[in-house]
């Protein structure tokens, strides 16, 4: 089960930054039609770019792994939120899900351990 933790650790941070990263221009987009504004977008950024290096050390401190997964959970939460509220297609919105899914998973399983 550790190995899955891990393994969907990695998915989700290089998930994140991949979006944050190399693919911001659609962050830029999809922000505009929520109506957020770039301050809220750049806090958001940086949350999420903070707790995927939480989630990246929790590889080698564990009891870091609860925390850093949960506000990540939250961070999801949130874009589905605002995907529904902005009536994204669906495509746009599985990729939040599938963390937000992968998140739980973390959270959940690494209370256990």
């Amino acid at each position: 089960m550790k190995t899955l933790i891990l393994i969907s650790l990695i998915i989700v941070a290089a998930s994140v930054y991949y979006v944050w990263i190399f693919r911001f221009h659609n962050v830029v987009k999809e922000f505009q039609e929520f109506g957020l504004s770039i301050t809220t977008r750049n806090i958001v950024g940086a949350i999420k770019i903070s707790l995927s290096a939480l989630l990246i050390a929790a590889i080698w401190y564990y009891n870091l792994t609860f925390y850093a997964a949960s506000g990540m959970t939250v961070m999801m939460v949130s874009a589905q939120f605002f995907h529904f509220k902005a009536k994204s297609p669906l495509i746009k919105r599985v990729p939040s899900f599938i963390l937000l899914v992968l998140c739980l998973f973390i959270a959940f399983n690494s209370i256990s351990y």
